[in-house]
Parts: structure tokens; C-alpha cells; sequence
């Protein structure tokens, strides 16, 4: 049934983009400029979790370095890269700076410097989740480097913007932002279609099917394709010849378990602590949940950095968000567990390694 997992997998890029074309001229012509050798203007990529941002970006940059050989680019999610030292470091990496580069001993200003030095062809750096940037300044200091041009994504580009200072902020103004609208169920299933065509065997699965996926997932283009990871694995595992609705409504609360255990996984620790706070509180207000986290932690920080995280973690629905002003408040997000237990297939486990 499963004849290329990597069509299936969350972080594949396909050849062609659909129901993007808007989004996807307009990135192409704001970076436009780098075909010719200069520097193009910053741009803010914005929308809601599971809205193909990061999946269009990675392809309309691509597609450029295709068309103009002389094109250097970098991705840096910063879910994980977030300090001034770690993102310009990680853009160093990507473009084999840092053979001499001793992260315990290195100033950040020098790697800053090598930055400044750099001499190479044009090069497109994109900072993913760039709202989990710890240091505004690290944008501003980006930004003074001619020969880089800057992707920012984010889901919000209020969120964003609130956390910088005036003068970081004057430069990001000026920049296009292109915005992503949430999926609809017909777009999400155009786009499952295609990779079923792609990654399972022919009528493996019908559209009726694949649209009870798309409309269970809400929205979000990673929950439908784990869904319908899910729902293959289980047929595989059982020799089906086809997916049954069966198979999709047992992999239905699996496939939303699986992205939020992905989801837990990318946070770090002192994320984790308000996950923890509000699992043992039960609901808290931004205010009350900041007083237990920085009695938890020897070095909290600031409230702005903090409500910055709980705006994250509810655009991946890791806590649900009541209320707005001085009575919002937080509680964790609970899922539901299934009906029918998690596959076990150890034949199936070794194919989809890689895919999940």
C-alpha cells in the first residue's frame, strides 16, 4: 500500500504547492532581487499553526537557488536556535563557518563579525518561529549584513512585533508580510489527495475518505497527514487492501496524540515548567501562573518572554486560552484517548521509521 513514505512525512517538500499560488508569487517576487545579486527587502510569513508557511518557504526558496546557481540559503527554526550566540552560529553552520568555532569559548561578537566578513554569493536566511526569539537585538544586528535577505515566520505578526524594540520594530514595518489563512476542509483535502497519489497505491484510499480526514483535522495540514500516517499504518499492518473508516476513526485521536507529543518534544525545559504549573493548578491567570514559574525557577525570565510562550504553546494546542484583558486565563489542553490502542506491527515500525 505504502509506496514512498517520504511523500507522507510532516517535513516533505512537494514540487508543486497547492492552493498557495497567491502566497507563493508574492515570496517569489519579494525575493526576486536575490537573482540579481542583491540583497532583497525583510518579509514576515504569518499564520496560523499547520497553514503551510514553513512548507511553502523551504519550496519558493528552492526554487530560486534552482533558477540562480549563485544562492546561499539557511533555515534556522527557532523553537530551538533562540539566543543571539545560537542563531548566528546555526547560520555560520549553514554555510561552513564554523570549522574553527568553539561554542563554549568563541564571543558572540566575533561570530557576528565572520557574519559581517562574509563574502559569498546572496544568501536567504529564514528564521522559523521567529516569535521564540530570546533577543530582539539579534534581528536588528541580522539586518545591518548586506548580503543577507530575511524570511521571518511567525504565526502572529502582532505577537511578534510586541516583544522588539522601537528600532527593530521601524525596520520590520517596512517589511511585505504575506499572511496564510487557516485551511479549509476542500484545500485540505486537494493537498491529502495529492500526497496519497504520490505515497500509497493506486485507490489505496477514496476522496469521501480523505475528506473525513481533512475535516477532523481542522484546519491543520500536520494533523491530517499524521491522520493519514496513522490510518496506513494500521491498514499495512493488518494487509488491507484499501484504508476503511475504520482504520481512519482509530487513527484519528492517535494522529492528534502524535503531533502534540511532537509538539511537547520541541520545548525546552522552562517551557515545560508552565505546562507542569497549569497541569497542577488546573486554570491560572497569566499573572498567578508568571508568580509559581518564577518560584519554580532560579532564573526566570522576563513576563514578556513568558507570555510570549503561552501564546505558543496555545497556537499548538498545548493549553487552551479563556477569557481576554485581566481575565484571560490558562489551563492545559487535555486529548483524548482512543478508543482502539496504538498499532503495534513491528513490520510496519521499521517502514515507517522514518516517516513519523
Amino acid at each position: 500500500m505504502i509506496e514512498d513514505a517520504r511523500v507522507l512525512r510532516e517535513g516533505f517538500v512537494p514540487s508543486d504547492i497547492i492552493h498557495r499560488d497567491g502566497e507563493t508569487n508574492a515570496l517569489t517576487r519579494v525575493l526576486d532581487p536575490v537573482t540579481a545579486g542583491t540583497a532583497a527587502d525583510p518579509v514576515l510569513v504569518t499564520g496560523p499553526s499547520g497553514a503551510g508557511k514553513t512548507t511553502l518557504t523551504k519550496f519558493v526558496v528552492d526554487r530560486l537557488r534552482e533558477t540562480a546557481l549563485d544562492v546561499e540559503s539557511v533555515h534556522v527554526n527557532c523553537w530551538q536556535s533562540y539566543s543571539h550566540f545560537r542563531v548566528v552560529y546555526k547560520i555560520l553552520e549553514g554555510l561552513g563557518k564554523t570549522i574553527d568555532v568553539h561554542r563554549q569559548s568563541t564571543p558572540q561578537d566575533e561570530l557576528l563579525n565572520r557574519l559581517a566578513a562574509y563574502d559569498g554569493p546572496p544568501v536567504i536566511v529564514t528564521l522559523d518561529e521567529a516569535d521564540q526569539l530570546e533577543e530582539a537585538r539579534v534581528i536588528y544586528d541580522l539586518y545591518r549584513l548586506d548580503a543577507f535577505s530575511f524570511i521571518l515566520v511567525t504565526n502572529s505578526e502582532e505577537e511578534l512585533l510586541s516583544g522588539l524594540d522601537e528600532r527593530v520594530r521601524s525596520r520590520l514595518q517596512t517589511a511585505e508580510t504575506i499572511h496564510f489563512d487557516r485551511y479549509t476542509v476542500d484545500e485540505l483535502t486537494d493537498i491529502l489527495s495529492d500526497r496519497a497519489t504520490h505515497g500509497l497505491a493506486p485507490e489505496a484510499i477514496d476522496r469521501e475518505q480523505l475528506r473525513r480526514i481533512a475535516d477532523a483535522a481542522a484546519g491543520d495540514a500536520r494533523v491530517e497527514l499524521s491522520i493519514l500516517r496513522s490510518a496506513a499504518r494500521r491498514a499495512d499492518c493488518q494487509s488491507a487492501a484499501r484504508i476503511t473508516a475504520e482504520h481512519i476513526e482509530a487513527a484519528i485521536p492517535e494522529a492528534k496524540r502524535e503531533v502534540r507529543s511532537k509538539n511537547l518534544d520541541s520545548l525546552r525545559q522552562e517551557q515545560r515548567h508552565l505546562l507542569d504549573i497549569l497541569a497542577e493548578a488546573g486554570e491560572l491567570s497569566p499573572s498567578d501562573l508568571y508568580d509559581r514559574y518564577t518560584d519554580r525557577v532560579e532564573d526566570p525570565r522576563t513576563k514578556w518572554t513568558v507570555r510570549s510562550w503561552l501564546q505558543k504553546l496555545a497556537h499548538y494546542n498545548l493549553v487552551e486560552a479563556y477569557g481576554s484583558g485581566p481575565n484571560r486565563t490558562y489551563r492545559t489542553r487535555n486529548v483524548a484517548s482512543p478508543s482502539i490502542p496504538p498499532m503495534a506491527c513491528s513490520t510496519v515500525a521499521s517502514r515507517f521509521a522514518s516517516v513519523c
